[in-house]
């Protein structure tokens, strides 16, 4: 087991395989609407990038090995990729195209930056003071990003009015606000909060914030960002263990469910908070659950694993 896993002082409870709902939960309207508007269907999408993952044997190698690498099932990010190539975006046909597309954000002029406002200047605000005593990337982005929600968030502040969206949607996203990139579909945020974690078990470089080509190029390098998806999922299954005391790691449709809404310290305080409530009520605990991203990962997991 990964050594940065979380220690905890009890055993948690194991989530059985499979899903919990009977039927696929409903899917969102914009990801129907996408769909629609590129004349394809989920169906079709799942199809295709089932192509890339069977059809290309040097990309389920680096699958397994950082699979290996993190302390996961290599189920995990499979499951990552088939939900986000299913429900975001299609795969393309080859992973060479990736790599082209990688070499082509070093040449690019991006900055993470609102309304001309780079994100590392807007972060020295004094709102985000409680921030400056995280010493590792993912307190210190996730910190960053609670105080965007709770200061800054659709709210007017010193004059100025903030949109009512994301932090990563705000500051990291250059081309399309709201648009994640590569393989994994990973948001520049995310990658910058699992900079230290990669570091520290691949040895990659450390983001820097200061430098968001070398982030991008990051993100859609397949030989890179795998990293970053097997350290998401992993921050993951080691939040609901320490946190809601569900060990997660045997049901890739709950982590493939946080990798798509993110946040899952979050949830996991949410989940505790309800279970402590239901215990208190006499009420049996209510098991972490999939949404429909994580749904049809589960659902087609006996063909996903036959590919390994």
């Amino acid at each position: 087991m990964l050594a940065c896993a979380a220690s905890t002082t009890f055993a948690a409870e194991m989530v059985p395989p499979g899903n919990r709902n009977a039927e696929q939960p409903p899917i969102p309207g914009a990801s129907v609407h996408r769909t629609q508007a590129t004349s394809t269907t989920f169906q079709a999408k799942y199809r295709k990038v089932y192509a890339l993952l069977k059809n290309d044997a040097k990309l389920r190698s680096k699958i397994r090995q950082d699979a290996a690498a993190y302390g996961i099932d290599p189920m995990h990010i499979v499951g990552a990729i088939v939900g986000e190539h299913t429900y975001n975006v299609d795969a393309y046909d080859r992973l060479q195209t990736y790599y082209v597309k990688a070499m082509s954000y070093l040449s690019s002029r991006l900055s993470f930056a609102y309304n001309g406002e780079d994100v590392s200047d807007f972060v020295q605000r004094p709102q985000f003071s409680a921030c400056a005593g995280k010493s590792g990337s993912y307190d210190l982005w996730v910190c960053r990003e609670n105080v965007w929600n709770h200061a800054f968030r659709g709210r007017t502040v010193g004059g100025e009015s903030f949109p009512d969206n994301r932090f990563g949607a705000v500051f990291f996203q250059p081309y399309y606000a709201g648009q994640t990139f590569g393989l994994g579909q990973l948001n520049p945020l995310t990658a910058l909060e699992m900079s230290d974690l990669v570091h520290r078990v691949s040895g990659l470089p450390k983001l820097d914030v200061d430098d968001p080509n070398q982030v991008y190029k990051t993100i859609m390098d397949p030989d890179l960002t795998l990293n970053y998806v097997a350290a998401t999922l992993r921050k993951s299954i080691d939040a609901y263990r320490s946190i809601a005391g569900f060990d997660i790691s045997d049901n890739p449709g709950i982590t493939a469910t946080l990798y798509n809404v993110g946040n899952p310290e979050e949830r996991a305080y949410a989940l505790r908070k309800e279970n402590a409530q239901r215990r208190a009520a006499g009420q049996p605990e209510r098991l972490p659950e999939e949404n429909y991203y994580g749904w049809l990962v589960n659902d087609k997991l006996p063909e996903l694993k036959a590919l390994f």
